[in-house]
């Protein structure tokens, strides 16, 4: 297939209104959005607050998340799978209503045996209603980000995010309250955010609806799959870390944590784009185009992203101390693996479309076992940097096992 490459103002204009790529460029600009407002989030915070309370507040917003990560029950990729075809006030309300409900109620437990997963953070048992309010108003602020890209109003979204930047702009007023001070902060820009795209559902025509028994019943195969999935594939960034601590020691896991971070910022262009490739596709575009449109978009923008962390990498490394320069090699290594990456995420958007739940849990599984077992034995033989052969050969041989797959579909011929 032939890819469209603008060669004048119409042809741009043309390209500016494509679904996929605005909606790509919409969801991109809002990820690099969130991820600046989140830096310049703690920095302010590292400056007004003591470094204990900051410890104590990202510990709060770690557990948050984690809450709700642990509830999504798949429903978030429901939301955009269904929505199009679906009736989408009982598709947003049904959702918002059983995960956060269930994200209460999880959080209830958590606070009651707070002696036993985090002891340090009594702070929940004082002021359980905050920890709750924030809790529940983020749980379902997510959801709804979530329909707007469904709807393919993804700009929704930018704003929503836009607003939510105003938790740094709040630590200063509260820098009174220590470490339930960053939290508020963080918890009163979500319910502005959150108050904001209410405004927005309602201008779309989205109106409150009872829970939805039949969705529930009918996306239920597709939800726990894709939740199963998705599990998988979070875990790698959540054991690596734990791995290299117990194997090479602190200095080398904070070298780990920082390369790894860095090159996240390249994930962002693969993620973002086949977040909107996943929409188009759920909304009958031709898998077979937006494919190759997709893949276009995301190599295009990773190309010149790769050259400079690969150029710069050990500039910015430096900027946060110059002990953290001896990742470097690490860093250099791990950033090639984002073009891999995008192979894998465009891969698993395109099972998602297809409802195909068992190849979607056994790339997801596949990608688990390889970086997380590459890792450890590469690892014990070459070190730190062992860890970026790993994520090289790992996904790399997920892309050639997903472009032999690819070219075995019907969808291709």
């Amino acid at each position: 297939m032939n890819i469209f490459i603008p060669r004048s103002v119409h042809d741009v204009r043309l390209l500016l209104t494509d679904p996929l790529f605005k909606n790509s460029a919409y969801i991109l600009a809002s990820n690099i959005m969130g991820t600046v407002f989140s830096f310049l989030f703690w920095i302010v915070a590292a400056r007004l607050y003591p470094k204990e309370d900051v410890g104590v507040a990202t510990a709060l917003l770690a557990s948050t998340g984690l809450l709700i990560l642990l509830t999504r029950f798949g429903l978030d990729q429901s939301i955009i799978r269904f929505f199009p075809s679906g009736d989408k006030n009982k598709i947003l309300s049904t959702t918002i209503a059983v995960s956060t409900g269930f994200a209460l109620f999880f959080g209830v437990v958590y606070i009651m045996g707070i002696d036993i997963w985090s002891p340090e953070l009594q702070i929940v048992r004082l002021y359980p209603l905050i920890f709750l309010g924030i809790l529940g108003v983020e749980s379902a602020t997510h959801y709804v980000g979530l329909s707007f890209l469904a709807m393919r109003k993804s700009e929704y979204t930018f704003l929503r995010n836009l607003f939510g930047g105003t938790r740094i702009l709040l630590l200063f007023p509260l820098a009174f309250g220590a470490a339930l001070g960053i939290f508020s902060a963080y918890g009163l820009a979500i319910l502005l955010a959150f108050t904001v795209s209410l405004i927005f559902l309602f201008r779309l025509g989205i109106r409150p609806a009872r829970v939805d028994r039949p969705f529930l019943q009918e996306s239920f195969q597709y939800s726990s799959g894709t939740y199963v999935a998705g599990l998988l594939a979070l875990l790698p960034a959540q054991i690596l870390p734990i791995l290299v601590l117990n194997v090479l020691g602190a200095t080398q896991a904070a070298d780990y944590y920082i390369a790894f971070t860095m090159t996240s910022v390249l994930f962002i262009i693969p993620q973002s784009v086949t977040m909107s490739h996943f929409v188009e596709g759920s909304h009958g575009e031709s898998l077979k185009t937006i494919t190759v449109k997709s893949l276009a978009v995301i190599f295009a923008a990773l190309t010149p992203a790769v050259i400079l962390l690969y150029v710069f990498g050990g500039f910015f490394l430096s900027l946060l101390g110059k002990s953290y320069v001896e990742g470097l090699d690490l860093l250099q290594v791990m950033v090639i693996s984002s073009f891999f990456v995008a192979f894998q995420q465009t891969y698993l958007s395109i099972k998602k479309i297809q409802k195909d739940i068992k190849e979607l849990i056994a790339i997801s599984g596949l990608t688990f076992v390889l970086l997380v077992g590459l890792s450890y034995t590469f690892m014990m033989q070459f070190g730190i940097v062992g860890i970026g052969y790993a994520w090289v050969l790992g996904y790399g041989i997920l892309a050639l096992i997903i472009l032999v797959q690819i070219q075995r579909s019907k969808w291709l011929k």
